[in-house]
């Protein structure tokens, strides 16, 4: 049913119920606001400024990882970083790229962000985890289902953001230098310094890797002989610098540089029929960015985003194993033999937060995006040229109803506008606009000063991306400028507390109902695969249900050892179709570690993940796996630390897509130098 305005009736009712909570919040006659904390430019959350009761510092569970974290566990990349989380499963692409999944919804369902600002490809929404290191992050927050509209459109499933390092003394900082089987080598500087009414943090880290060890237990097939992993080297750097002036206590200016090169090769799938020989010569980004929060007045504070970024990367097939001649044409060419992308984004947010009324944290905000994706071939010649135009305004307020009680509520309106459509293949003409209208709320109670309960519920959206609408794949689907927005209603129910001291524990129980889901269908007759005989469409005709559960505790057994361990449920269900599979998401996932100090100086973590089986499409059927992680980390002094362990201790073969085995048991040192 929809109303006059042709909103469908249940988001009505939503918007309805925000309305009449934010009127009968503004009534009640709260005890005075708690005591506010300057927020950080970095960080997003729901509950604006104010500091959670007993300090828990999560909006939601299992949704932070610190430093400290990504440096016990070895975890050089964020797609590993990430992994430490419950509700988040690992997987690759068919190109062999690290993705992530948040509570079953993908990466494009779940942008990518650094300091609150878009980091993901906007021609297709995705990234390569595995091309973003952690050396210059002071940690990562992950918002599931439930997520501030400060993020902006598209956050369907959530929102990953990067929190950068930000110096707290006058001079400080760190080095690091590693080596990993595959004749792996890397290093890392960070040097900060704040000098009060200024500061400045500046990063750079170098990874080289030529390969990684397969399992003993691997089968070798014709595209794959065991041992060294075929075609599998990579080389990474990157560098930032940031500058920040404070001149007084609330107001802060910051200007960001970033850039960051690679160069990979693409292994090819162990199953010949599939096998693609791939290189990327380089996959690139850079960007400049600048953050602002200005105290307005006594009771209003000013923040603005600014930046623009460019993505630029090259792939090139090539005939066979040899890597020497490009394919030009056929199954597993780009074209020409050689795919150049040269995309673009910049744009701006502004946001105002005001404490005017008592108990409120009212934030009003408003963005603007351009993504431009251009694409030419080895003669040079342009080939394609998209660009769209993002606009969205919100409101989000956090509302104080009793000491304890916290109430959380969210609007935002999201349009997407096409600007260019250019394909020297196809005449396009230009695709009408498409909107969203989003609402949230959710309640959190504090019950004592170590304990909480919160329940959360969101109607979330996604717009079409680039490639969803307009890309051919080499030309085996149909382009559909006209593809709808992705919607999703996602329920959420948690706690998060201190059972005992030195104990936290987390426990969550999640449902989301997804509509328009936008998957690959085939147009006319159907085959057993999307090519240029059997062609294919991306439509809005999917609808999955998500349940699970969520659950974390860690905990000092003594003084001398600490334990924890977090566990995931899932259940997907293709209520569209039941016959097709989703992929890449296992139903079950364990985590558990054990850290044990055995003096002053050394420390020993051992660490195991359990994944059951997957489905990596809808015949073949991965089979469940168990990885053991040993470390040692031995103070030599205050300020210089060793680590040297062994990932996969046990050897498991194991795959987390088919045709792509993960590394066989490894090892790693690094040596770490804190000033």
């Amino acid at each position: 049913m929809r109303n006059r305005n042709g909103l469908p009736w249940p988001q009505k009712k939503l918007l309805l119920c925000l309305a009449l909570a934010w009127t009968a919040a503004h009534a009640v006659h709260a005890a005075d606001a708690d005591e506010k904390r300057a927020p950080q430019l970095e960080t997003i959350t729901v509950l604006g400024q104010r500091t959670p009761v007993g300090q828990i510092g999560e909006d939601q569970v299992s949704s932070l990882v610190t430093a400290d974290d990504m440096r016990r566990f070895n975890r050089n990349t964020v797609g590993d970083a990430l992994n430490l989380l419950s509700g988040v499963a690992m997987s690759n692409n068919s190109r062999n790229e690290k993705t992530i999944y948040v509570r079953g919804f993908d990466a494009r369902q779940v942008p990518l962000f650094i300091d609150g600002i878009p980091l993901y490809v906007p021609y297709d929404g995705y990234v390569d985890f595995n091309r973003f290191t952690t050396a210059d992050l002071a940690g990562i927050q992950v918002a599931k289902g439930f997520s501030s509209v400060l993020y902006g459109p598209n956050a369907l499933g959530g929102a990953i953001n990067l929190i950068s390092r930000k110096p707290k003394t006058p001079f400080e900082g760190d080095a690091t230098v590693g080596f990993a089987s595959g004749s792996e080598r890397q290093t890392s500087v960070n040097v900060g310094s704040n000098q009060g009414s200024w500061y400045l943090q500046a990063s750079a880290s170098y990874a080289q890797g030529d390969s990684f060890p397969l399992s003993a237990d691997f089968k070798p097939t014709a595209t794959e002989d065991g041992g060294q992993r075929e075609n599998a080297y990579h080389k990474d750097s990157k560098g930032s610098f940031k500058v920040g002036i404070t001149p007084n206590a609330t107001d802060e200016y910051a200007l960001s540089l970033h850039s960051q090169n690679g160069v990979k090769g693409q292994p090819p799938s162990t199953d010949p029929a599939s096998a693609r020989y791939w290189q990327w010569p380089y996959w690139n980004t850079s960007g400049v960015n600048f953050l602002s929060k200005t105290k307005i007045s006594s009771s209003e504070i000013l923040k603005a985003r600014l930046y623009r970024d460019t993505y630029s990367n090259e792939t090139d097939s090539f005939t066979n194993a040899r890597y020497t001649t490009l394919k030009t044409s056929g199954s597993g060419s780009v074209g020409t033999g050689r795919s150049l992308y040269d995309d673009a984004v910049a744009g701006l947010s502004v946001e105002l937060e005001s404490l005017r009324w008592a108990a409120h944290s009212l934030r009003l905000v408003t963005h603007y995006k351009e993504d431009l994706h251009n694409e030419s071939d080895a003669t040079g010649a342009t080939n394609v040229t998209y660009k769209d135009a993002l606009a969205s305004v919100g409101a989000e307020d956090s509302v104080a109803l009793t000491p304890e009680l916290t109430l959380a509520l969210g609007v935002a309106h999201h349009e997407l506008r096409p600007a260019t459509v250019f394909n020297s293949a196809n005449a396009y003409k230009l695709p009408d606009s498409k909107a969203a209208t989003n609402g949230q709320v959710g309640i959190y109670y504090d019950y004592s000063l170590s304990a909480r309960l919160y329940a959360t519920l969101a109607q979330k959206s996604h717009l079409p991306t680039l490639k969803d609408r307009y890309s051919q794949r080499l030309g085996s689907y149909i382009e559909n400028p006209n593809l709808a927005t992705e919607r999703s209603v996602n329920y959420e129910v948690g706690y998060q507390g201190t059972p005992w001291q030195g104990a936290k524990a987390q426990a969550a129980v999640f449902y989301s109902d997804t509509d328009n889901k936008i998957q690959s269908a085939f147009v006319g007759a159907t085959g057993s695969s999307c090519n240029a005989t059997f062609k294919c469409q991306m439509q809005n005709i999917g609808k999955v249900r998500t349940s699970g559960v969520e659950l974390g505790l860690n905990a000092f057994v003594s003084s001398a050892l600490e334990v924890g361990s977090n566990y995931t449920y899932i259940n997907l269900e293709n209520v569209s179709d039941p016959t097709v599979r989703i992929t890449d998401i296992p139903r079950q996932k364990l985590t558990a570690y054990a850290n044990y100090r055995a003096t002053e100086s050394l420390e020993i973590l051992t660490s195991i993940e359990y994944n059951s089986s997957r489905w990596s499409s809808n015949t073949v059927e991965l089979g469940n796996f168990t990885t053991l992680n040993l470390t040692g980390n031995y103070r030599f002094r205050k300020d210089i630390t060793a680590q040297l362990g062994v990932t996969n201790l046990t050897d498991t073969n194991y795959q987390l897509s088919d045709g792509f085995p993960n590394p066989g048991r490894a090892w790693f040192a690094n040596l770490r130098y804190q000033f």
